[in-house]
């Protein structure tokens, strides 16, 4: 018999990602590409230099650092009992409550679109000057960037592994040319002299902190991103725990050695006024003083290649959120579709590639500045979304696992959450405070205001329509946060009742929030 056109092509399609891809490894590269380690050194700490005229940063890498290692404890503990693509969305979602968790997804789409996106702005803008200084051939920014479209959007829809490989080779030359660099600037201080005068936490404790420590925040964004993999990975109670701390680890210390070096070949009394008058450029300039030109040629190609390696990677979070949330219900269920042969969430990762060509088309028609108004304001405010979920999180895990101990320890699933939180909040308050300064904007312009209202609209209608599943679709409304169980969990789940409902899925008699 003909199969007929409305019965699902379950050979070519599933509902599940791909297991057992990913070892510790490759989340790792994962997770490192995201951070996007030479992109950090060679822009945002010039930046905060020149911003703030704070020398300590090098200590701020470090103090954020710590905070994140707090925060990973009850996050990787979370981890653990739930394995969900959407992490963010699924630990609100069982932490505090249903509609809530819709909010938070909701804004995670928003932040890693931001952040994905704002990258065609920095390969367009940068890839332009060198072509034309290396091969005499001008292209337009947009051109570039549709060609790392391009190349993204083919390895959106290939196995996990393919890319994770393609991030590896990526990442072990950036983090090589990172290393190379650190260690030129050092052979050859300022004034003949090693100084660690930027250390003192004299150095750090000075108007402008609060800014320092968003900018620090905003160089750890994508450390979150293990978790997300943890459907895909071997043994994810072990794996996620691992990258999580491991990437956290390498980033902090990457950071802080490299904006320490920074200041001992500039100088420290020198540092801010070189990085205002050089910008980016005095990474490359400071290790050609010491490697010759040509080294400042393979730094400018690797940062090319490290803004290329996070776009892959903020590519496959974004569309695992997207496929996440088509599973569960909470968004047409053709984004919960994997591409059997790859395990691919294919229609989330070419939705996402569908946003991203608009983008490139909508700047290009527009003649907006590619570096400052779209790599710079998109990543910007997508750092700031991804602090806001952090920060939301970890207050989720406390709640979570008040209710429900899972036979978990004081300290992960209390003390360091607490911990964490108390100092997320700070940080986050600080980072609204002076997110103009983030932004590079006036006190009063536009930006101040849109990008916090822009999160705090998109949370609230997510909860809105959480509310909405809630009393018009409560069998979707129910399995939000279950993951890849949602997957399966078409019957035998208590349905929640308008108000008030037991869940009795664990046996647990939870009331259904």
């Amino acid at each position: 018999m003909p199969r007929s056109s409305t019965v699902p092509r379950t050979d070519h399609v599933s509902r599940t990602l791909a297991r057992d891809r990913l070892g510790v490894p490759a989340v790792v590269f994962f997770v490192m590409s995201a951070a996007a380690p030479l992109t950090v050194v060679a822009g945002v700490v010039p930046t905060g230099f020149a911003v703030t005229g704070i020398t300590g940063i090098p200590l701020a890498f470090l103090v954020v650092g710590a905070v994140l290692v707090l925060f990973s404890v009850g996050y990787v503990t979370m981890a653990r009992h739930v394995a969900h693509a959407g992490a963010f969305s699924a630990y609100v979602a069982r932490g505090l409550g249903r509609p809530l968790g819709v909010g938070a997804a909701w804004m995670a789409l928003l932040a890693y679109n931001c952040l994905q996106t704002g990258l065609y702005g920095a390969i367009g803008a940068a890839a332009g000057p060198l072509l034309g200084e290396w091969f005499g051939v001008r292209l337009p920014w947009w051109l570039v960037a549709f060609v790392a479209w391009a190349l993204v959007a083919a390895l959106g829809v290939l196995r996990v592994d393919v890319n994770g490989t393609v991030l590896a080779v990526l990442m072990v030359a950036e983090v090589a040319v990172i290393l190379v660099f650190d260690a030129a600037d050092l052979l050859r201080p300022a004034h003949g002299v090693i100084r660690f005068d930027t250390l003192s936490v004299d150095n750090l404790l000075a108007p402008g902190l609060g800014a320092v420590l968003a900018l620090a925040v905003l160089g750890f964004v994508g450390f979150e991103s293990a978790a997300v993999f943890s459907e895909e990975s071997r043994d994810p109670r072990r794996t996620v725990p691992i990258a999580t701390y491991t990437s956290v680890l390498l980033i902090a210390g990457l950071y802080a050695v490299s904006a320490w070096a920074m200041t001992v070949a500039a100088g420290p009394d020198e540092v801010v006024d070189l990085s205002r008058e050089r910008g980016p450029e005095i990474v490359f300039s400071l290790a050609s003083a010491q490697l010759g030109g040509a080294a400042a040629d393979v730094g400018h190609a690797l940062f090319l290649t490290s803004v290329l390696a996070a776009m892959i990677s903020f590519h496959n979070t974004t569309a695992r959120y997207a496929f996440a949330l088509g599973r569960e219900g909470v968004l047409p269920r053709r984004l919960g579709e994997t591409w059997r042969r790859t395990g691919a969430p294919a229609v989330g990762s070419l939705l996402q590639s569908g946003f991203g060509i608009v983008v490139i088309a909508v700047y290009a028609y527009a003649g907006w500045d590619p570096l400052v108004q779209l790599f710079f304001w998109a990543g910007t405010g997508g750092g700031y979304g991804v602090l806001l979920l952090v920060t939301l999180t970890s207050v989720a895990v406390i709640i979570f696992f008040r209710r429900e101990p899972r036979g978990e320890s004081c300290w992960r699933r209390a003390g360091a959450p607490v911990l964490a939180s108390a100092a997320l909040l700070v940080i986050t308050y600080l980072a609204t405070a002076h997110i103009d300064v983030l932004l590079g904007v006036p006190p009063g312009h536009w930006l101040r205001y849109a990008v916090p209202g822009a999160y705090a609209a998109v949370a609230l209608a997510g909860v809105v329509w959480g509310l909405v599943l809630r009393f018009a679709r409560p069998q979707i409304y129910v399995r939000i946060g279950l993951g890849a169980k949602a997957a399966t969990s078409t019957l035998g789940l208590n349905i929640p009742q308008p108000r008030r409902s037991a869940e009795h899925s664990r046996g647990t008699g939870r009331v259904v929030r």
